[in-house]
Protein backbone atom coordinates (compact mmCIF):
# COMPACT_ATOMS: atom_id res chain seq x y z
CA UNK A 1 0.00 0.00 0.00
CA UNK A 2 1.02 3.82 -0.46
CA UNK A 3 1.83 6.26 2.14
CA UNK A 4 -1.99 7.22 3.09
CA UNK A 5 -3.56 8.27 6.11
CA UNK A 6 -7.43 8.38 7.06
CA UNK A 7 -8.38 11.79 8.72
CA UNK A 8 -11.45 12.99 9.36
CA UNK A 9 -12.61 16.00 6.35
CA UNK A 10 -12.31 19.36 7.01
CA UNK A 11 -13.98 22.20 5.35
CA UNK A 12 -10.45 23.36 3.91
CA UNK A 13 -10.76 20.07 1.81
CA UNK A 14 -13.93 20.22 0.49
CA UNK A 15 -12.95 22.18 -3.11
CA UNK A 16 -10.34 19.07 -3.78
CA UNK A 17 -12.53 16.58 -2.61
CA UNK A 18 -15.34 18.17 -5.34
CA UNK A 19 -12.81 18.16 -7.47
CA UNK A 20 -12.19 14.30 -7.24
CA UNK A 21 -15.50 13.63 -7.14
CA UNK A 22 -16.30 15.43 -10.90
CA UNK A 23 -13.28 12.94 -11.61
CA UNK A 24 -14.60 9.96 -10.52
CA UNK A 25 -18.27 10.45 -11.25
CA UNK A 26 -18.48 12.78 -13.93
CA UNK A 27 -22.58 12.35 -14.56
CA UNK A 28 -23.44 12.48 -10.81
CA UNK A 29 -20.97 14.62 -8.58
CA UNK A 30 -21.91 16.33 -5.85
CA UNK A 31 -21.30 20.04 -5.98
CA UNK A 32 -19.47 22.16 -4.12
CA UNK A 33 -22.75 23.32 -2.33
CA UNK A 34 -24.01 19.83 -1.66
CA UNK A 35 -20.33 18.94 -0.10
CA UNK A 36 -21.17 22.32 1.98
CA UNK A 37 -24.09 21.10 3.05
CA UNK A 38 -23.37 17.60 4.04
CA UNK A 39 -20.20 18.57 6.65
CA UNK A 40 -22.66 21.35 8.08
CA UNK A 41 -24.51 18.38 9.31
CA UNK A 42 -21.54 17.25 11.52
CA UNK A 43 -21.94 15.20 13.81
CA UNK A 44 -24.76 14.04 12.73
CA UNK A 45 -23.30 13.19 9.19
CA UNK A 46 -18.86 12.11 9.35
CA UNK A 47 -16.79 12.06 6.93
CA UNK A 48 -13.23 10.87 6.22
CA UNK A 49 -10.79 11.68 3.46
CA UNK A 50 -7.85 9.31 2.79
CA UNK A 51 -4.52 11.67 2.45
CA UNK A 52 -1.05 11.19 0.89
CA UNK A 53 1.53 11.65 3.45
CA UNK A 54 4.95 13.32 2.05
CA UNK A 55 7.88 15.01 3.79
CA UNK A 56 6.87 17.97 5.21
CA UNK A 57 2.73 17.65 5.67
CA UNK A 58 0.20 16.09 3.98
CA UNK A 59 -0.62 15.47 -0.09
CA UNK A 60 -3.13 15.25 -2.25
CA UNK A 61 -6.65 14.07 -1.16
CA UNK A 62 -6.98 10.19 -2.50
CA UNK A 63 -10.33 9.25 -1.76
CA UNK A 64 -13.10 9.76 0.71
CA UNK A 65 -16.38 7.99 2.59
CA UNK A 66 -19.06 9.25 4.66
CA UNK A 67 -22.17 8.76 6.58
CA UNK A 68 -25.16 9.77 8.40
CA UNK A 69 -25.86 8.46 11.72
CA UNK A 70 -29.78 7.48 12.39
CA UNK A 71 -29.82 6.70 16.15
CA UNK A 72 -29.14 2.54 15.51
CA UNK A 73 -28.71 2.48 11.59
CA UNK A 74 -25.83 4.73 10.30
CA UNK A 75 -25.96 5.20 6.20
CA UNK A 76 -22.87 5.10 3.71
CA UNK A 77 -23.54 7.80 2.30
CA UNK A 78 -20.73 7.92 -0.23
CA UNK A 79 -17.46 6.46 -0.82
CA UNK A 80 -14.38 6.71 -3.25
CA UNK A 81 -10.95 6.13 -3.86
CA UNK A 82 -9.08 7.77 -6.42
CA UNK A 83 -8.50 5.42 -10.11
CA UNK A 84 -4.75 5.00 -9.33
CA UNK A 85 -5.66 3.44 -5.54
CA UNK A 86 -7.58 1.13 -6.55
CA UNK A 87 -7.59 -2.45 -6.16
CA UNK A 88 -4.99 -1.90 -3.16
CA UNK A 89 -7.54 -1.99 0.05
CA UNK A 90 -7.59 1.87 0.49
CA UNK A 91 -11.49 1.11 -0.48
CA UNK A 92 -12.06 -1.13 2.70
CA UNK A 93 -9.75 0.99 4.89
CA UNK A 94 -11.95 3.59 4.26
CA UNK A 95 -14.84 1.29 4.79
CA UNK A 96 -13.79 -0.12 8.10
CA UNK A 97 -13.27 3.15 9.12
CA UNK A 98 -16.79 4.35 9.05
CA UNK A 99 -17.55 1.27 10.93
CA UNK A 100 -16.01 2.01 13.20
CA UNK A 101 -17.41 5.47 13.61
CA UNK A 102 -20.91 4.36 13.78
CA UNK A 103 -20.60 1.71 16.17
CA UNK A 104 -18.52 4.24 18.92
CA UNK A 105 -21.67 6.13 17.96
CA UNK A 106 -24.17 3.71 18.93
CA UNK A 107 -25.22 2.13 15.76
CA UNK A 108 -26.38 -1.21 15.11
CA UNK A 109 -26.52 -1.21 11.42
CA UNK A 110 -24.77 0.35 8.51
CA UNK A 111 -26.86 0.22 5.30
CA UNK A 112 -26.02 1.55 1.65
CA UNK A 113 -27.09 1.85 -1.47
CA UNK A 114 -24.91 0.63 -4.23
CA UNK A 115 -25.10 0.45 -8.25
CA UNK A 116 -25.73 -2.89 -9.71
CA UNK A 117 -23.32 -2.37 -12.36
CA UNK A 118 -20.48 -1.65 -9.58
CA UNK A 119 -18.79 -4.74 -9.30
CA UNK A 120 -16.08 -3.68 -7.37
CA UNK A 121 -18.36 -1.86 -4.63
CA UNK A 122 -20.28 -5.02 -4.80
CA UNK A 123 -17.19 -6.77 -4.04
CA UNK A 124 -15.71 -4.59 -1.06
CA UNK A 125 -19.33 -4.68 0.72
CA UNK A 126 -19.37 -8.51 0.20
CA UNK A 127 -16.23 -9.44 1.94
CA UNK A 128 -17.29 -6.88 5.05
CA UNK A 129 -20.34 -8.78 5.43
CA UNK A 130 -22.95 -6.95 3.63
CA UNK A 131 -26.24 -8.56 2.78
CA UNK A 132 -28.82 -7.69 -0.01
CA UNK A 133 -32.17 -6.16 1.71
CA UNK A 134 -33.81 -4.86 -1.75
CA UNK A 135 -33.42 -3.63 -5.01
CA UNK A 136 -34.78 0.22 -6.26
CA UNK A 137 -35.14 -0.57 -9.83
CA UNK A 138 -33.97 2.68 -12.15
CA UNK A 139 -32.73 4.48 -9.18
CA UNK A 140 -29.81 6.00 -10.46
CA UNK A 141 -30.13 8.68 -13.14
CA UNK A 142 -28.93 8.73 -16.11
CA UNK A 143 -29.61 5.36 -17.36
CA UNK A 144 -31.92 4.08 -14.87
CA UNK A 145 -29.15 1.86 -13.01
CA UNK A 146 -30.88 -0.30 -9.89
CA UNK A 147 -29.73 0.37 -6.94
CA UNK A 148 -28.86 -2.58 -4.76
CA UNK A 149 -29.93 -1.85 -0.70
CA UNK A 150 -27.18 -3.69 1.65
CA UNK A 151 -27.41 -4.22 5.08
CA UNK A 152 -24.26 -4.90 7.59
CA UNK A 153 -25.33 -5.86 11.09
CA UNK A 154 -22.11 -4.28 13.22
CA UNK A 155 -20.39 -6.19 16.24
CA UNK A 156 -17.48 -5.23 18.58
CA UNK A 157 -14.99 -6.00 15.81
CA UNK A 158 -15.59 -3.54 13.48
CA UNK A 159 -13.30 -1.22 12.59
CA UNK A 160 -9.81 -0.43 10.58
CA UNK A 161 -7.31 -3.22 12.00
CA UNK A 162 -5.06 -0.84 14.00
CA UNK A 163 -8.48 0.14 15.96
CA UNK A 164 -8.71 -3.50 17.26
CA UNK A 165 -7.65 -4.44 20.44
CA UNK A 166 -8.22 -7.43 22.07
CA UNK A 167 -10.85 -7.83 25.39
CA UNK A 168 -7.95 -8.55 27.97
CA UNK A 169 -6.29 -4.96 28.20
CA UNK A 170 -6.71 -3.69 24.80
Amino acid sequence: MSSLAVREMRWTDLQEVAMLERVLYPESAWSAATWWAELAQRPARRYVVLESEVAGGSGPIAGYAGLTMTGRSADVMTIAVDQALRGQGWGSVLLSTLHAQAARAGAEEVLLEVRADNRAALALYAAHGYRTVSVRRGYYQPGAVDAIVQRHELSGGDGPPDDRRDSEGG
